[in-house]
Protein backbone atom coordinates (compact mmCIF):
# COMPACT_ATOMS: atom_id res chain seq x y z
CA UNK A 1 0.00 0.00 0.00
CA UNK A 2 1.54 3.33 -1.07
CA UNK A 3 1.89 6.12 2.04
CA UNK A 4 0.02 8.37 -0.50
CA UNK A 5 -3.29 6.69 0.45
CA UNK A 6 -5.70 8.36 2.45
CA UNK A 7 -7.48 6.46 5.32
CA UNK A 8 -9.83 6.56 7.56
CA UNK A 9 -10.75 4.78 10.45
CA UNK A 10 -13.58 3.05 12.85
CA UNK A 11 -13.59 2.95 16.60
CA UNK A 12 -13.96 -0.73 17.87
CA UNK A 13 -13.64 -0.19 21.71
CA UNK A 14 -10.50 0.70 22.62
CA UNK A 15 -9.09 -0.11 19.40
CA UNK A 16 -9.12 1.41 16.09
CA UNK A 17 -9.17 0.01 12.63
CA UNK A 18 -8.14 1.85 9.38
CA UNK A 19 -8.76 1.49 6.12
CA UNK A 20 -7.22 2.78 2.87
CA UNK A 21 -9.15 4.59 0.46
CA UNK A 22 -7.94 3.34 -2.31
CA UNK A 23 -10.36 0.04 -2.74
CA UNK A 24 -13.69 -0.70 -2.10
CA UNK A 25 -15.31 -3.15 0.49
CA UNK A 26 -17.97 -5.78 0.92
CA UNK A 27 -20.47 -6.16 4.03
CA UNK A 28 -18.63 -9.62 4.88
CA UNK A 29 -15.58 -7.16 6.11
CA UNK A 30 -13.39 -7.86 3.26
CA UNK A 31 -11.76 -5.41 1.08
CA UNK A 32 -11.30 -5.20 -3.08
CA UNK A 33 -8.06 -3.89 -4.78
CA UNK A 34 -8.78 -3.53 -8.75
CA UNK A 35 -6.07 -5.15 -10.98
CA UNK A 36 -4.51 -4.32 -13.83
CA UNK A 37 -6.41 -7.44 -15.75
CA UNK A 38 -9.60 -6.65 -14.82
CA UNK A 39 -10.42 -8.75 -11.74
CA UNK A 40 -10.06 -7.57 -7.89
CA UNK A 41 -8.38 -8.70 -5.11
CA UNK A 42 -9.95 -9.36 -1.83
CA UNK A 43 -8.83 -9.65 1.71
CA UNK A 44 -10.08 -9.78 5.46
CA UNK A 45 -10.36 -5.47 6.72
CA UNK A 46 -8.72 -4.83 9.85
CA UNK A 47 -11.91 -4.96 11.36
CA UNK A 48 -12.46 -8.48 10.75
CA UNK A 49 -8.71 -9.16 11.63
CA UNK A 50 -9.44 -7.63 15.19
CA UNK A 51 -12.37 -9.27 15.86
CA UNK A 52 -10.60 -13.02 14.32
CA UNK A 53 -6.97 -12.31 16.01
CA UNK A 54 -4.54 -14.09 15.53
CA UNK A 55 -5.09 -15.96 12.22
CA UNK A 56 -3.42 -19.03 12.19
CA UNK A 57 -5.00 -21.26 9.77
CA UNK A 58 -6.07 -21.21 6.27
CA UNK A 59 -7.88 -23.75 4.20
CA UNK A 60 -9.11 -23.11 0.62
CA UNK A 61 -11.91 -25.68 -1.16
CA UNK A 62 -11.96 -23.86 -4.21
CA UNK A 63 -9.06 -23.43 -7.11
CA UNK A 64 -8.90 -20.95 -9.27
CA UNK A 65 -10.61 -20.91 -13.13
CA UNK A 66 -13.65 -21.80 -11.74
CA UNK A 67 -17.22 -19.90 -11.95
CA UNK A 68 -18.13 -18.54 -8.28
CA UNK A 69 -21.23 -17.52 -6.71
CA UNK A 70 -21.78 -14.63 -4.30
CA UNK A 71 -21.70 -15.96 -0.61
CA UNK A 72 -20.37 -19.15 -1.93
CA UNK A 73 -17.90 -20.78 0.52
CA UNK A 74 -14.41 -20.79 -0.39
CA UNK A 75 -12.78 -22.05 2.33
CA UNK A 76 -12.08 -21.67 5.97
CA UNK A 77 -10.37 -19.86 8.78
CA UNK A 78 -9.12 -20.21 12.25
CA UNK A 79 -7.94 -17.53 14.79
CA UNK A 80 -7.35 -17.18 18.78
CA UNK A 81 -11.00 -16.01 19.02
CA UNK A 82 -12.95 -17.93 16.30
CA UNK A 83 -13.19 -20.41 13.24
CA UNK A 84 -15.55 -19.87 10.24
CA UNK A 85 -16.32 -20.68 7.36
CA UNK A 86 -15.12 -17.74 4.12
CA UNK A 87 -17.63 -16.80 1.01
CA UNK A 88 -17.18 -15.23 -1.71
CA UNK A 89 -17.72 -11.46 -1.63
CA UNK A 90 -18.72 -11.28 -5.44
CA UNK A 91 -19.97 -13.36 -8.11
CA UNK A 92 -17.61 -14.03 -11.10
CA UNK A 93 -14.38 -16.09 -11.83
CA UNK A 94 -12.14 -17.26 -9.48
CA UNK A 95 -8.78 -16.09 -11.08
CA UNK A 96 -6.25 -16.63 -8.00
CA UNK A 97 -5.77 -17.94 -4.24
CA UNK A 98 -2.85 -16.22 -1.98
CA UNK A 99 -0.72 -19.71 -2.10
CA UNK A 100 1.65 -17.52 0.33
CA UNK A 101 -0.81 -17.02 2.91
CA UNK A 102 -2.09 -20.17 2.55
CA UNK A 103 1.71 -21.25 3.84
CA UNK A 104 1.71 -18.91 6.31
CA UNK A 105 -1.63 -17.62 7.48
CA UNK A 106 -0.17 -15.44 9.97
CA UNK A 107 0.77 -12.95 7.15
CA UNK A 108 -3.23 -11.65 7.68
CA UNK A 109 -2.61 -10.98 10.77
CA UNK A 110 0.25 -7.98 9.73
CA UNK A 111 0.00 -7.34 5.84
CA UNK A 112 -3.63 -6.91 6.32
CA UNK A 113 -3.98 -4.90 3.13
CA UNK A 114 -1.42 -5.82 1.11
CA UNK A 115 0.59 -9.87 1.39
CA UNK A 116 -2.61 -11.12 3.54
CA UNK A 117 -4.77 -10.88 0.30
CA UNK A 118 -7.03 -14.28 -0.15
CA UNK A 119 -8.25 -14.36 -3.23
CA UNK A 120 -8.74 -12.94 -6.97
CA UNK A 121 -11.94 -12.79 -8.67
CA UNK A 122 -13.51 -11.19 -11.95
CA UNK A 123 -16.48 -10.11 -10.84
CA UNK A 124 -19.59 -10.33 -13.38
CA UNK A 125 -20.83 -6.97 -11.71
CA UNK A 126 -19.20 -5.08 -8.89
CA UNK A 127 -22.76 -3.71 -7.60
CA UNK A 128 -22.10 -5.65 -4.31
CA UNK A 129 -19.14 -3.33 -3.70
CA UNK A 130 -19.16 -0.77 -1.19
CA UNK A 131 -17.46 2.59 -0.80
CA UNK A 132 -15.36 3.22 2.14
CA UNK A 133 -18.07 5.89 3.30
CA UNK A 134 -20.60 3.03 2.37
CA UNK A 135 -18.60 0.82 4.74
CA UNK A 136 -18.01 2.70 7.67
CA UNK A 137 -21.97 2.94 7.71
CA UNK A 138 -22.28 -0.63 7.47
CA UNK A 139 -19.97 -0.91 10.18
CA UNK A 140 -22.24 1.96 12.38
CA UNK A 141 -24.89 0.30 12.26
CA UNK A 142 -23.46 -3.06 12.69
CA UNK A 143 -21.51 -2.61 15.72
CA UNK A 144 -23.85 -2.87 18.30
CA UNK A 145 -24.75 -6.72 17.92
CA UNK A 146 -21.23 -7.01 16.88
CA UNK A 147 -20.36 -5.97 20.52
CA UNK A 148 -22.88 -8.27 21.87
CA UNK A 149 -21.49 -11.03 19.93
CA UNK A 150 -17.72 -10.61 21.16
CA UNK A 151 -19.22 -10.24 24.79
CA UNK A 152 -21.00 -13.49 24.22
CA UNK A 153 -24.75 -12.23 24.83
CA UNK A 154 -26.41 -13.75 21.41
Amino acid sequence: MSDSVEQKSFAMGQFEATFPDDRLYTTNHMWALPSANGAYRFGLTAYAVRLLQDVYFLDFTLMPNIPITRRQQFGSIESKKAESDLFSPTAGTLRAINQAALDDPSVINVEIYDGGWLLEIAPTSTADLLTLDAYLEHLESAWEVAQRTIKGQI
